[in-house]
């Protein structure tokens, strides 16, 4: 789907909304996420349409979401960790669906798409998957976050076990932004996977004008991408977990219409599963979508971290699903070649600790 008139888009739409609200029915929204022993609601979706897929997860979040908006200016924050490679990046149907639903609650006023891309210029990445349309349709600003203010925060890496400053994107940290994640379905190769949390995590800490991750990179110029992966298993887990305090979706949704397995996240190959997934609790949404991507939730180290912490809600038996099924949609991705050197996280950490133990941690930002 890469056209939409907004006719065609509310007559799929509506029907499909109706059904999926209908397999859970509440007496008010404001229910949600507190029948008997729930804390959180994520909606599942599935079909043939990435746009109404998020559309309609969304839909039953109407009140709430317009609510916590309130007059705050929306960030849509999509997972270009590649300029170049779809699969790999947020899909702009999906940010459409997105856009369609905030339009039928009457937020669309003050929003922008706004990322750091990994590996080239953000712009470029924009017009590679034709976001510029959205623009203009739905009057949205697209925001290069390289080229706006930054703040400092520091962050730990394993190498020292000392503080070091990363410039991270002042609209991400804005309290006057109501962040959205709007996240591809991926495995990885440090992480086991990347959702909505890593998202925004990964894609706040901003890189100089002319920066590639080639041998065309302006001389001189930096990322401070790596800086937050802490040089180790260890270190970008602890700093997604000690990140997720301060950079953290308000909303997040979660495109698995083509997932991606093996050695995410910019060299796996394609799932085609059909699912979206979207929540007001990130964490809840994310240990949706790793169980819908078959993998073990207690090998994610930085999403366990947040758990223990109270950063959200992650079991299974407190999270409300509405609209499908976990157990219809689930799958059984190929995890990266690495996923067993990945599992350090989990041991003891040993004396003199270097880079050397980990003779798997690949390069790649986001």
């Amino acid at each position: 789907m890469t056209t939409i008139s907004r006719r065609n888009f509310l007559r799929t739409s509506v029907m499909g909304g109706v059904a999926a609200t209908c397999l859970k029915p509440y007496d008010t929204l404001a229910a949600f996420g507190k029948q008997d022993n729930y804390s959180s609601s994520v909606a599942i979706t599935t079909g043939d349409n990435r746009a109404d897929l998020a559309f309609r997860a969304l839909k039953p979040f109407s009140g709430e979401i317009a609510q916590a908006i309130g007059s705050r200016r929306v960030v849509l924050k999509p997972n270009n960790v590649n300029i170049d490679i779809q699969l790999a990046s947020t899909h702009v149907d999906t940010l459409e669906g997105i856009l369609e639903f905030l339009q039928s609650i009457g937020k669309t006023g003050n929003v922008v798409i706004a990322e750091s891309a990994a590996n080239g210029p953000t712009f470029d990445g924009f017009k590679n998957f034709g976001y510029f349309r959205l623009a203009d349709k739905y009057g949205v600003k697209l925001v290069d976050l390289d080229q706006e203010p930054y703040d400092i925060i520091y962050v730990f890496d394993e190498k020292d076990f000392r503080p070091h400053a990363v410039r991270i994107s002042h609209l991400m940290l804005d309290p006057g932004s109501f962040i959205v994640s709007v996240a591809r379905m991926k495995t990885h190769d440090r992480v086991f996977a990347t959702l909505s949390l890593k998202n925004i995590v990964f894609g706040s800490p901003v890189k100089d004008r002319g920066f590639t991750f080639n041998s065309s990179s302006k001389k001189g110029t930096v990322s401070d991408k790596p800086i937050m992966h802490g040089s180790g298993f260890r270190g970008i887990n602890y700093n997604l977990y000690s990140m997720s305090q301060q950079l953290h979706p308000h909303l997040a949704v979660i495109d698995g219409f083509a997932g991606m397995e093996g050695n995410g996240p910019n060299d796996g190959t394609p799932v085609d599963h059909r699912v979206c997934v979207a929540g007001l609790d990130w964490l809840a949404a994310d240990r949706v979508g790793i169980e819908l991507m078959g993998i073990e939730f207690s090998n994610i180290g930085y999403l366990n971290f947040c758990n223990q912490t109270g950063r959200g809600t992650a079991d299974l038996n407190k999270i409300h699903i509405i609209g499908e099924s976990i157990s219809a949609h689930k799958k059984s991705y190929k995890l990266s070649d690495n996923f067993k050197d990945q599992l350090i996280w989990k041991n003891p950490i040993s004396q003199n600790l270097t880079t050397t133990h980990y003779p798997n941690f690949r390069l790649s930002y986001t």
